[in-house]
Formats: structure tokens, C-alpha cells, sequence
């Protein structure tokens, strides 16, 4: 027996007896989308072996295994998965990356608002031409499956939002926050980057929050969240509308802001990053993850000994500055864009070949394989996870749950 196989079969074994519980199930069988990998397995690959010159364009899939599926690299993987893990694709369009970033559930209509890639391949933007932010129904997505056998793919309607010209190349989004969808945008041209709230029910009425720093405009922001317990805001700015030819020469060196809505004071909590990018907290609040995508740089190309690494703070308590920086985690795939953490705290990042999930120490648990990059996901209630997957929509239907992101 090839030792590959054999090592796999005694992973399985071995995972099997450690973790039948409820929630994964007895020591039966494997889920059908799950692959199982041995790290002992692919330790060395000697001489001749496979191995990778990019972590952009080649994928680590040692079983040849056909997208979507779920990697399992350890046991505590089968517990987010949970008993009948499932993934599929819910909307497609081949020759438009529609979804990209800025995922959005809201709980009250069972919507997953989103935007298109701003300035990138398939993006259909540029300095002329802005994104597009739309919105998908879970009820239609549920109603589709229903019709279907299987794990086939389904192909429900994706509804663009009419927003107003203030809202300028979307990049990232959370909440809802008071009620609303808080937008980040990567402003395009002259046309400054913003923080805004939007209605989600039309017309799409929105709220300028803020567009400069003490009259400076910022680079072109990216991602944006709320702290759980001060319920301020946290926001990425970063060079990349200048790297992708829709914003002027930067002003500002690439930071992480904290800005407060009631008051209008804004101030950086962190900098000394290549290009900072995705970023999140933990639901205590006491920890926050900054990814890293310095790997990658718009139209000065892609460099893999540049960062592609997610990094972990503390957040003061009093000043809410981040300390204590230290590597969380290093992605072996493309760079870690968006960032989101489950209701356990294991950490789950937007990657080259799919969402990666690591768990509180910065261990790899598995991946959410979708084979193409995917910059952002989101939880949308126990046991869904939406998964952007730019010219496609993947939901997981797995055990893990995400905590409240929503600040009325």
C-alpha cells in the first residue's frame, strides 16, 4: 500500500476515534465533500517531488480533489464541519467577479449584501467606472436547494442596490449598524474614500460618515469593523486604488483607524504594516487580527517574500490601541484578505484557493477549498457560512456559528 494512502487511512482512524461526538458523528464515515490530509503525509517530498513555485497560481491539493470540498488538516476541523457538511455554489457569472467583498447578512430579511472587485480582474471598474454593491436572498437560496439533489449548484438572483455617487468603489462592510450597512469605500479618481451607512431597504438612502483625516484624503480604505464593546469604528486604509489605477498618488503612510461616529474623533491605533487589509476582533473585544497582503501589489505584481500573513493585538482598554503585535498566521495560499472568527474563536480568512480557518493558537484546521480566490466571507446565522468567491457565491451549510455582528 502506497505510504500516502496508508498514511491517510490511519489519519482517518485516528480522527474518527478521537472526535465521534454529537456533533461530528460516530466512527462511520467521512462526509462526502471532506479530504483528509496527514501532514506526515506531505513533510518531505524529496528530490523529485511536487513541489510549489507560487502560492498564487498553484494550489497545495496533493489528493487531486475536484472543487468545492472542505481540507481537513485536523480533527478540530470535523467539529466547525459538524455531522453532514455540504458546499456549494448559490450564483454564478462567469465573465463578471461580482463578489468580491463587503459580505453583509442581515438577520431581519435573511439577505447577504456584497460588492464587486473594485479595479481587479473581471471587476468591470476602473477610474471611469464604479463597482457594484448587491444583495442575495437565503429564502430563494433555500427554496433553490430544496429543488435540487445532492450537493448540485444552484443559481438564485443576484439584485444590484441603485446607490447614490457618494458611494465610491465598496471594498468592505459590516453590521448592521444602527440599522444600517456600514460601507467602506476605496473612493475612485478625486472622488474621496468614505465611510457610509446605507439603508438596506430602498431607495438606498445613505449617510456620509467621514471622507478625510484633518482635510487629507485617505489612500482608498478597505475594510472596516466594530469593536464589540466600545462599539467604535476600526478601519484599513492601504495603497491598493493607486496600485490598481483608480486613485491618485498616496498622502498618508497605510495604517488602522479608529474613528467614533458620535464624536468625529478619528486616530490611528496601528501602523507599520506593507499593506494592511481584512480585519476583525475577537467577541471579547480583547484581541484583534490584521491580515497582511503585502504579497501581493496591483500593477507592481505579486511578490511571495513580501507579507502574507495575518497578524494578532491586544487592544488596550482604555485607549483601544493595538499592542503586542505578533504573527498569528502565514498563508500558503495567494494572501489573507478578509477576516472573520466563529463563535469559538477559531479564525477564518478570505485566501488564494478559498477561506482558510485557523484555529485561536494560529494551527491550520482546514479549508473551505473553492480552488480560486476568495477575499471575504461571512456567517449568516448558526451553521451558514456565505463564502465570496469573485465570479462565484459558495454556502457551506457546516455545525460552527458566528457571534453577532450587528450594533443597533
Amino acid at each position: 500500500m502506497p505510504l500516502f494512502i496508508g498514511g491517510i487511512l490511519a489519519f482517518v482512524a485516528a480522527f474518527w476515534s478521537s472526535r465521534a461526538t454529537p456533533e461530528t458523528g460516530a466512527a462511520a464515515s467521512l462526509a462526502s465533500q471532506a479530504v483528509l490530509i496527514d501532514p506526515l503525509d506531505f513533510n518531505v517530498l524529496s528530490q523529485n517531488g511536487a513541489f510549489r513555485d507560487s502560492s498564487f497560481t498553484e494550489f497545495f491539493n496533493p489528493t487531486n480533489s475536484t472543487p468545492p470540498f472542505f481540507q481537513v488538516f485536523h480533527p478540530d476541523f470535523l467539529s466547525i464541519l459538524g455531522k453532514k457538511p455540504s458546499i456549494r455554489a448559490i450564483a454564478a457569472n462567469p465573465e463578471f467577479a461580482f463578489a468580491h467583498e463587503a459580505p453583509i447578512w442581515l438577520p431581519g430579511t435573511d439577505e447577504v449584501f456584497f460588492a464587486s472587485n473594485d479595479g481587479g480582474p473581471l471587476g468591470m471598474s476602473d477610474i471611469d467606472h464604479n463597482n457594484q454593491v448587491s444583495k442575495v436572498s437565503l429564502k430563494d437560496v433555500s427554496a433553490a436547494i430544496a429543488r435540487v439533489s445532492g450537493h448540485a449548484d444552484v443559481n438564485v438572483t443576484v439584485t444590484k442596490l441603485d446607490l447614490p455617487d457618494t458611494v465610491q468603489m465598496t471594498n468592505g462592510g459590516t453590521g448592521p449598524f444602527r440599522s444600517s450597512l456600514l460601507l467602506i469605500n476605496s473612493g475612485r479618481g478625486p472622488l474621496p474614500p468614505s465611510l457610509t451607512l446605507v439603508n438596506p431597504k430602498p431607495p438606498f438612502n445613505t449617510t456620509l460618515l467621514l471622507d478625510n483625516f484633518f482635510g487629507r484624503q485617505f489612500n482608498s480604505l478597505n475594510d472596516v469593523k466594530i469593536h464589540p464593546k466600545s462599539k467604535k469604528i476600526f478601519f484599513t486604509d492601504v495603497t491598493y486604488g493607486f496600485l490598481n489605477h483608480f486613485r491618485p498618488n498616496p498622502l498618508m503612510p497605510n495604517q488602522v483607524y479608529r474613528f467614533d461616529p458620535d464624536t468625529g474623533r478619528v486616530r490611528v491605533v496601528a501602523d507599520g504594516f506593507d499593506r494592511p487589509n481584512g480585519i476583525a476582533f475577537t467577541k471579547d473585544g480583547n484581541t484583534a487580527y490584521i491580515a497582511d497582503t503585502g504579497a501581493t501589489a496591483g500593477f507592481l505584481g505579486n511578490n511571495q517574500t513580501e507579507p502574507a500573513t495575518i497578524y494578532a493585538f491586544d487592544v488596550d482598554p482604555k485607549t483601544q490601541a493595538f499592542l503586542n503585535r505578533r504573527v498569528f498566521a502565514y498563508v500558503d495560499t495567494g494572501v489573507a484578505d478578509g477576516v472573520q472568527l466563529d463563535s469559538n474563536g477559531n479564525v477564518y480568512a478570505g485566501c488564494g484557493d478559498g477561506t482558510q480557518v485557523w484555529n485561536p493558537e494560529g494551527e491550520l484546521l482546514g479549508k473551505f477549498f473553492i480552488g480560486n480566490t476568495s477575499a471575504n466571507m461571512i456567517f449568516a446565522g448558526k451553521g451558514r457560512l456565505v463564502i465570496m468567491g469573485e465570479t462565484k457565491i459558495f454556502f457551506a451549510e457546516i455545525a460552527a456559528e458566528g457571534f453577532d455582528l450587528s450594533f443597533p
